[in-house]
């Protein structure tokens, strides 16, 4: 259990990324999502002692890792959003280094090692490819295949899906799923989708803190009858924006669709629809998006 009380952090020029992070992040697989610049990278390095809060607590399995970080790195695996190898060199050979830097001394083991996670991430057929040769997906595959190393019991994976084409990222979430049984797994991500998939918990984070936690399906049912969809003309979604509470858009045969809350049926021809997690996201975002310019009248 990863469990995060009060984690707040503040940059040297001012910037507060995090504000009271409060998290208890159970095995299996977590997804953490948010917009781009709502801190969940500052929040996934954090995690990882890459760098120390400015204020709170950070616990795995009972043992603080602010005051002992070098007791969670023997058991972590993290896959940062910028996953930088040298590129011209092969994939065993730089699995085999990445190894040799973990702590696998030994020569049979890390062979054993080396050899079983390029099987497992379906990498043994390309193993003596330079790594500048590489797809996306498989690039990213590799880069899981380096987080396994030591049998990690905590896993760190930030935007690991962002520019890969369907097939390579329907690829990369199996394996995830096959990894996140057993240990913890946070997925930190944009994508509401690869939550959706995966995640049987879930927390949305924005402008530095949590505004929404719990199990996806348990969080759709609590939106159903809040929903509505109505078919408008593109030129009209002005105004309809100034007159309700507009929560997703999107464009089907040259119509825009609007999806917009409301506790009550708003008439002006809206259908109740059946919500999903995006409908839930979005929301929870224009709820925040609402409530900052009312903070700032404050």
């Amino acid at each position: 259990m990863l469990e995060l009380v009060d984690v707040s952090h503040t940059y040297s020029n001012g910037t507060r990324a995090l504000n009271n992070v409060t998290l208890s992040i159970p095995k299996g697989m977590f997804g953490l999502l948010g917009p781009n610049g709502a801190g969940k990278s500052t929040l996934m390095r954090t995690v990882a002692t890459l760098q120390t809060p400015s204020e709170g607590k950070i616990t795995f399995d009972g043992q603080d890792i602010v005051e002992h970080p070098d007791e969670l790195r023997r058991r972590l695996g993290y896959l940062p959003q910028d996953f930088g190898v040298y590129p011209r060199v092969s994939a065993y050979d730089m699995l085999d280094h990445m190894a040799v830097l973990k702590g696998v001394a030994n020569g049979k083991e890390r062979k054993e090692t080396v050899e079983t996670l390029l099987e497992q991430v379906n990498l043994w057929d390309v193993r003596k490819k330079a790594i500048a040769g590489f797809s996306g997906g498989m690039r990213q595959r590799f880069g899981i295949a380096q987080a396994l190393i030591g049998n990690p019991d905590l896993i760190i994976v930030d935007e690991p899906t962002a520019g890969l084409d369907p097939e390579e990222r329907n690829r990369f979430l199996n394996l995830l799923a096959e990894i996140g049984e057993n240990v913890v797994v946070i997925l930190s991500t944009h994508i509401v989708e690869d939550v959706a998939d995966l995640c049987p918990r879930m927390a949305v984070i924005v402008e530095g803190s949590i505004k929404l936690e719990g199990a996806p399906m348990e969080l759709i049912e609590q939106s159903r009858g809040s929903i509505w969809a109505k078919t408008i003309a593109r030129g009209e979604l002005e105004a309809y924006r100034d007159k309700y509470e507009v929560i997703s858009t999107r464009l089907f045969a040259g119509n825009t669709i609007v999806h917009i809350q409301s506790d009550k049926d708003p008439a002006d021809e809206f259908t109740a629809v059946d919500g999903g997690l995006e409908d839930v996201y979005f929301s929870t975002l224009a709820k925040t998006r609402r409530s900052a310019p009312a903070a700032e009248a404050a």
